[in-house]
């Protein structure tokens, strides 16, 4: 029961066994800031350009992240930042696409 009494002295919120992971809280930050940006802009026809662009640049992130993530919890973060990067990128597509209208 010594485990209980130890403070967790580590600086991240993510990281489960007592390091620091700098670029993979980042990645899971920038994961997530895009997810919910495409996902947003999903909704709104005349945004697509933003939707399918932030949704690519957020899977390709999310995806990077996942094959260097180290601890469980930046897992699961970086899933829900893939899934709604995703959900905005297909939308996004559907809209118009990367290049609609611009080309």
């Amino acid at each position: 029961m010594a485990q209980v009494l130890r403070p967790n002295t580590t600086g991240s919120l993510f990281a489960t066994d007592g390091k620091a992971h700098p670029l993979q809280d980042t990645l899971l930050a920038v994961t997530l800031v895009l997810g919910i940006m495409a996902f947003v802009t999903a909704m709104f026809h005349s945004l697509h350009l933003l939707s399918s662009w932030a949704g690519l640049l957020g899977i390709i992130a999310g995806a990077y992240g996942q094959f260097i993530s180290v601890t469980t919890r930046e897992r699961f973060g970086l899933i829900l930042g893939l899934g709604a990067s995703a959900v905005g990128f297909f939308l996004g597509m559907a809209h118009g696409g990367l290049f609609g209208g611009v080309f």
